[in-house]
């Protein structure tokens, strides 16, 4: 223990003997990227150089044009900084995109053509070949994805996304039982709330005492980013995981945190013990290399019948963590269960910042 505490102090040493990293937000005023400004305050390895938004921002000072929805006041390190318009060098190494997806495309694009490493939220490039989607603890090795990208776009930079928010915390939850027992099956419905929809988001006229049960795309992007997700690598590509997916989403009054039912059946006979263990046992290289954003547990398992529920667990992990209950027989397939992610911190910028460190964190502790 003396060792280990030893080491633990050295790494600290080192990372503050280190210049930060300037990293850039593109989509700043919005609620992702106010999220990314909020959770890259007195962050160790980056700093906040320069945000970016629409043109009608651009010139005046992030406070001055941003309608802050995050708790406490906006941070000082972003409050005087004059906004840029997203087309302009931002002279970023690190660049974290809250764009929309009608005008993140060709944005993240251009940075990366011009030699930023672009860690996505918008879904224009999780589907492509060469484009590694990643959850950190989950499919690392799909970074390697990243030489082939340069190689075939002649791009000094990169682009890296996370999933969709409802995909995060499933896959998340997935890929433990997919390494030990196989799955052949998945049926998913969420309850996902409004935050999801950015701001303004849904009127509070439709929201309100209601349940919404569609939402633009969602459905579609579940199953084919899961299916990447837990694929397996391949030469200069990711072969997409076989077992069958099939999501219902529905957008529900709360503020924060997706809720997802999950049913699901396996390719070898187990016990729901054993799934538990599964879940408990998880870790990923960010727990293997004490990432700064990276939770203690990253799956937590909760007895209660009643739980997890938005209001007692969203915060698991400051937000990091994707929590697990009401585990029981499924009569039609071999399992259900119940997840929680936090929609806006693991299923967006968190994310992000988690792959961010897990790419640089060589050159802090490597």
């Amino acid at each position: 223990m003396r060792w280990y505490c030893y080491l633990a102090a050295m790494q600290d040493r080192r990372m503050q003997a280190v210049e930060k990293i300037s990293v850039g937000i593109l989509g700043a005023t919005g609620a992702v990227g106010q999220k990314f400004a909020l959770l890259l305050e007195d962050h160790p390895w980056f700093k906040v150089g320069a945000v970016a938004a629409s043109e009608r921002s651009a010139g005046r000072p992030y406070a001055e044009v941003t309608s802050w929805k995050q708790p406490g006041e906006i941070p000082a390190a972003v409050r005087d900084l004059v906004v840029s318009r997203c087309e302009d060098d931002l002279n970023c190494e690190i660049v974290f995109s809250g764009l929309d997806s009608s005008v993140a495309g060709p944005i993240e694009e251009d940075f990366a053509k011009r030699g930023a490493w672009v860690f996505s939220n918008a879904r224009n490039h999780r589907m492509a070949s060469d484009v590694p989607l990643v959850i950190a603890e989950v499919n690392s090795d799909h970074l390697s994805l990243i030489d082939h990208q340069r190689v075939r776009r002649g791009w000094t930079g990169a682009i890296v996304t996370n999933a969709n928010c409802s995909t995060i915390a499933l896959a998340m939850s997935l890929s433990p039982l997919h390494r030990r027992f196989g799955v052949s099956k998945v049926q998913v419905a969420t309850m996902q709330a409004i935050s999801g929809a950015g701001f303004p988001g849904v009127p509070s006229i439709d929201i309100l005492g209601n349940v919404i049960p569609f939402i633009p795309g969602e459905e579609e992007k579940i199953e084919s980013e899961t299916h990447k997700i837990l694929g397996c690598l391949g030469e200069d590509e990711v072969v997409p995981a076989e077992f069958i997916v099939s999501a219902q989403a529905n957008r529900v009054s709360v503020q924060e945190g997706h809720l997802e039912c999950v049913s699901l059946q396996l390719s070898s006979k187990t016990r729901i013990a054993d799934l538990e263990e599964c879940w408990r046992e998880f870790r990923g290289p960010p727990q293997d290399l004490g990432l700064p954003s990276a939770p203690h547990q990253p799956l937590v398992v909760r007895s209660q019948p009643d739980r997890p529920q938005p209001r007692l667990d969203l915060m698991e992990g400051d937000g990091m963590t994707v929590t697990v209950g009401r585990v029981r027989r499924c009569p039609i397939l071999d399992f259900k269960y119940v997840l929680l992610g936090h929609n806006t911190i693991r299923g967006a910028a968190g994310a992000s910042i988690l792959n961010a460190e897990l790419v640089f964190r060589d050159r802090f502790i490597g």
